[in-house]
């Protein structure tokens, strides 16, 4: 009963604004030494536990079965994860806040940008413009930019990891991946490696969408493509399909496929979306950055 009136207190019964702070684990009757260690693990909000598996909580060191469990059945009375109703749901999804992308056509197919709370994946060919989507002055946002460059598929994730403690300290908006597939190609080599690679990949993914619902960021991914070559392209030539299969396809809330117009002209096209139509937009890379096509 102590733990629950602790909880409540913490204002579970209202709605969350934001993350819990990881050292709310101490009201609940949590060690602030077994606090010390979650953080060292790597986990750095109240959502970070709730949301990982025991086993993944159990690699910590110096952390028993019986710390974990304790320590999970306090972030779970935190952190709402229960069934609720349609009609909360629909009047959640209702507050969602979308970031532009910079041009007006491409607002408009995506009703209002960038989903927050969600992973967009945007593939195309170079040039098509999947590095330049956001056109932004950089003397007004670059003290507001945190940047880091992977070497490898490891370092990548542990990035993520980075990325989260950033996170629970200050207020971010939106997370870019540029590009989340790339270093996967040089990494893993051949069929061989295939499974090692789409599992390794798979966790990346997991993480990325585990921040967006812990931070109630929005997630925009970038995706190589690569030619798929069989008889029927000797009619119609190469067919371009994004890399990553069925992992990346089903991590990906909304897929968006760019393609080159003419001139600065880019083509976007919404592939598939669990709530928006099929359809398409047209946006110009210009040197102010993203903006509508000038007819």
């Amino acid at each position: 009963m102590e733990q629950e009136e602790c909880a409540n207190e913490e204002g579970v019964t209202g709605e969350p604004h934001g993350p819990f702070q990881l050292e709310q684990l101490e009201a609940c009757g949590i060690a602030a030494t077994d606090v010390k260690k979650l953080r060292e693990g790597g986990f750095y909000t109240v959502e970070s536990v709730a949301y990982s598996a025991k086993k993944e909580l159990l690699k910590i060191k110096g952390l028993s079965e019986a710390k974990v469990d304790k320590i999970t059945e306090a972030a779970t009375k935190l952190v709402p994860m229960g069934f609720t109703s349609a009609t909360q749901l629909h009047e959640q999804r209702a507050e969602i806040i979308q970031i532009t992308s910079g041009s007006k056509d491409l607002d408009k197919i995506l009703e209002g940008g960038f989903e927050t709370g969600s992973i967009t994946e945007i593939y195309g060919e170079f040039r098509t413009g999947k590095t330049q989507l956001y056109g932004l002055n950089g003397a007004d946002v670059l003290d507001n930019v945190a940047y880091a460059r992977a070497y490898n598929t490891d370092h990548q994730s542990k990035l993520l990891m980075e990325a989260a403690s950033m996170m629970a300290e200050a207020r971010f908006a939106l997370l870019i991946v540029d590009s989340a597939t790339a270093l996967y190609r040089t990494d893993f080599a051949g069929r061989g490696e295939l499974s090692a690679r789409q599992m390794h990949l798979g966790r990346f993914l997991r993480s990325l969408q585990k921040m967006a619902d812990e931070f109630g960021i929005a997630v925009v991914m970038t995706n190589q493509v690569v030619a798929q070559v069989d008889g029927a392209a000797m009619f119609a030539g190469p067919q371009i399909k994004p890399i990553g299969g069925n992992i990346m396809a089903h991590a990906s809330t909304t897929r968006l496929a760019l393609r080159k117009g003419r001139g600065e002209e880019r083509i976007c096209k919404i592939i598939c979306s669990p709530c928006l139509p099929e359809q398409e937009a047209r946006f110009a890379i210009m040197p102010e950055g993203v903006c509508d096509v000038k007819d």
